[in-house]
């Protein structure tokens, strides 16, 4: 079989062209058959040319980490690849066969020469530059989106996972100590405690739990001293399984004498009464724990409203330093196990911005981000934010090892990223320019030499 005028009258790109000029493609046309699952073109690979799908259909897909992601279905008779033919960019997306395909290849060279000779043609293909960009570039941004959104789950589950154990383990520890104060009561009941006794007993646990809130806590070593000293004594009062005690006790500044007083007091009852002294100490320092992680799982919660703006409109009057510390916070997952320090340079005179508060947290995310990147495991990142004009400026710098010549000038272009195809969605700088200068109306430079990458924002208050 050959490729005839008739199968090139099939496809809309031709439709201009008299059977003349349809011989000019047929003589360059090459005929390529594909099975099922056969791969037409890789994604990043350079044009193979015009591709004219005569019969069958084949699966475009883009690469999403270790997952392909499908981006659409192209059925036969249409064209393909034209752009990149033309522009010689490479291929950005995958194309592989769905059923038995059929195919007119039309070498990058050969459609050149015949796109510009046919003017009809050649206009085709340029009216549809703007609308397969746009598709590429929403697919994109939403790929960045969902990455930064699943960036920030992962780490807010980190986060949250930490003080949420710390409250289950309080939670079931203070169960048991209620337990146990609720069991001592009813002991102290058969022991037939009098009620001028157990105003004493109340009156020397105060004296305790007093001590220990002025207490400030001991270094390992005096705590361990302490614990010991404490465990003799309970051991030579012949108080059952001693050690349960000991800890408790210590840290709130136990001594001898106090344990004496109370085993005076109590009588028989002095285990009873140590163990409900223990139980309420431990008590109030899970109640401490569980405050502290309530509020650190709070703050997280906030920071996230805070970061998405939600409760509030797309178009919000901030204090810029306010996105910052949110969106620094939203990272601190990144920078937890690292070495990495940030200094904070910020006029806090600095008039409020009226801005889209999601977007610009965007922004933010991606400059600190690319920068904790560049760092690796320890540097600095540094924030400073100035008034400027009509503007505020905020400017982003890293000592990390710069960014290299050869790609400092693509780094804003759309697509443009210095990984490996499938690995991350790129630096996102395309996406923050188009936030900072289209959607704010502000601008967005880089300064770069080795030891120093500042990344500097204009956003203007009118």
């Amino acid at each position: 079989m050959t490729i005839t005028v008739a199968d090139l009258r099939t496809i809309d790109l031709l439709d201009d062209l008299d059977d003349a000029a349809l011989e000019e493609w047929v003589a360059v046309a090459q005929e390529r058959h594909y099975a099922p699952g056969d791969l037409l073109c890789a994604q990043g690979a350079e044009p193979p040319g015009l591709e004219l799908l005569l019969e069958g259909a084949g699966l475009t897909s883009m690469q999403e980490g270790e997952r392909r992601e499908p981006v659409g279905r192209q059925v036969a008779p249409t064209w393909i690849f034209a752009i990149s033919a033309l522009t010689g960019s490479p291929v950005p997306v995958q194309l592989q066969a769905e059923t038995p395909c059929r195919v007119a290849l039309i070498e990058p060279a050969d459609f050149e020469r015949l796109a510009f000779a046919h003017p009809e043609v050649h206009r085709r293909v340029m009216r549809q530059v703007a609308p397969v960009m746009a598709n590429l570039m929403g697919i994109e941004q939403n790929r960045e989106r969902l990455a930064a959104l699943g960036t920030m789950a992962a780490g807010l589950a980190h986060e949250l996972n930490n003080p949420a154990a710390a409250a289950r383990r309080a939670a079931a520890d203070l169960a048991d100590a209620v337990e146990v104060v609720v069991a001592t009561l009813h002991g102290f009941v058969e022991a037939g405690i009098e009620r001028d006794t157990a105003a004493q007993m109340l009156a020397l646990h105060g004296e305790l739990c007093e001590r220990a809130l002025a207490r400030a806590p001991l270094d390992a070593l005096d705590a361990a001293a302490a614990e010991d000293e404490v465990l003799e004594h309970l051991e030579a009062l012949g108080v059952p399984e001693p050690w349960r005690l000991a800890e408790p006790l210590a840290a709130a500044g136990t001594d001898a004498a106090w344990i004496d007083r109370m085993a005076e007091l109590a009588g028989p009852a002095t285990p009873m009464a140590l163990r409900w002294t223990a139980a309420t100490l431990t008590a109030r320092g899970l109640t401490g724990e569980l405050l502290e992680s309530t509020e650190r799982m709070s703050g997280l919660v906030g920071a996230v409203k805070a970061y998405a703006y939600m409760d509030r409109g797309a178009v919000v009057d901030v204090d810029v330093h306010e996105g910052l510390e949110t969106t620094l916070k939203v990272l601190g997952h990144k920078l937890k196990h690292t070495q990495i320090e940030v200094v904070r340079d910020y006029d806090r005179e600095l008039p409020r911005l009226s801005v889209r508060g999601p977007e610009l947290n965007q922004v933010w995310t991606n400059l600190f981000d690319n920068a904790i990147d560049a760092l690796g495991e320890r540097g600095t990142i540094t924030i400073a934010t100035r008034r400027d004009g009509d503007c505020a400026r905020i400017d982003v710098s890293d000592d990390g090892p710069g960014i290299p010549p050869e790609v400092r000038d693509r780094i804003f272009d759309s697509f443009f990223t210095t990984k490996d195809v499938g690995h991350g969605t790129g630096l996102g700088l395309a996406t923050a320019r188009r936030i900072v200068v289209d959607r704010h109306g502000g601008s967005l430079t880089v300064d770069s030499e080795p030891d120093r990458t500042t990344f500097h924002v204009w956003l203007p208050y009118s």
